[in-house]
């Protein structure tokens, strides 16, 4: 077999992790940048992927370290560098997987951050604040509105941010459900509150009065970004300022932390863990379990407050 140059086996890689996995464009983005930076790497060290060996593959690690990438970075990285090997060695590139023997760099997975539902109570009621005021300029109301929408709809269904800024107009006109193309192209429905449809509905009202133009966008929340939707970045910005006009640190917010915040206060009211991995849109209850602290606190709870003996069943 030819040897290939080290970017098209990068390419082909990643055009396997696409077709056969249905990997989402973020994942890819990130594969891509980790083998660019591996095969820089390589490159130095005058060494292609196809004849590194399990120590080659070591230094890039130990390299990695002295960067000051954090373990779950560096781990994250090797995860990468495993299906690419993986991947060489079923195309016949290389005849072994030079990563098998590698142990991932030990990290402790860290609670997520979760705001409490006072903290989101202020966050909602300062972007509620001025909605219907005149005096406030349309641009400040407009703004306010898209982001009363955005946390309204976001704290009640716990949406990815890429899911949430990308959603079509045509959520606008749901009753009870939202139907979501989750990662891998995954569908799942979850369902929308009151509180949210009415958000949905001011904000797309005021809109259609003040940029009628781009009202008529497919998109709930247009834009004039390259993707025609509201960006990520953008949303993330104006959450922190939202969240500092409420006095919550800017280091505590942002929209994963609104998911968070969701799943979390679900399972505090006694909503089950199966349940909250098909609202999150989690393919493996694994990755659902970070939350199984709220359980423990709710079962240590249920205990102390019901059984007979009380406080001394709860330790």
């Amino acid at each position: 077999m030819p040897p290939l140059p080290a970017s098209v086996l990068a390419r082909q890689f990643l055009e396997m992790v696409a077709a056969e996995r249905g990997a989402a464009k973020n994942t890819l983005e990130a594969y891509g940048r980790d083998l660019e930076d591996y095969l820089g790497f390589l490159q130095e060290q005058g060494v292609s992927p196809v004849a590194v060996d399990s120590a080659g593959v070591q230094a890039y690690l130990a390299d990695l370290s002295a960067r000051g990438l954090k373990p779950a970075s560096a781990a994250r990285r090797l995860s990468c560098l495993r299906q690419f090997h993986k991947f060489l060695h079923a195309e016949g590139r290389r005849t072994d997987n030079p990563t098998i023997v590698i142990d991932a760099p030990k990290t402790g997975r860290p609670l997520p951050k979760v705001l409490t539902v006072a903290d989101v109570d202020r966050l909602l009621r300062v972007a509620h604040e001025g909605l219907d005021d005149p005096a406030r300029p349309a641009g400040e109301r407009l703004r306010a509105a898209r982001m009363s929408c955005l946390l309204e709809l976001l704290y009640a269904t716990g949406l990815r941010v890429s899911e949430l800024v990308s959603l079509p107009l045509t959520a606008a006109s749901s009753q009870q459900w939202l139907t979501i193309r989750g990662k891998g192209g995954r569908e799942r429905i979850v369902p929308i509150s009151d509180v949210s449809r009415k958000a949905m509905a001011a904000y797309r009202a005021l809109l259609d009065q003040l940029q009628p133009g781009l009202a008529t966008q497919p998109w709930l929340f247009p834009s004039d970004s390259e993707s025609g939707h509201l960006t990520r970045q953008a949303f993330a910005r104006d959450l922190k300022a939202t969240a500092a006009a409420a006095g919550i640190a800017a280091a505590k917010i942002s929209p994963h932390v609104l998911r968070h915040a969701f799943a979390s206060h679900l399972l505090q009211n006694g909503a089950d863990l199966r349940v909250v991995q098909e609202l999150l849109g989690h393919a493996d209850i694994s990755t659902t379990q970070i939350y199984t602290h709220v359980l423990d606190e709710r079962t240590k709870a249920m205990v102390r407050d019901l059984h007979p003996l009380g406080d001394d069943q709860a330790g």
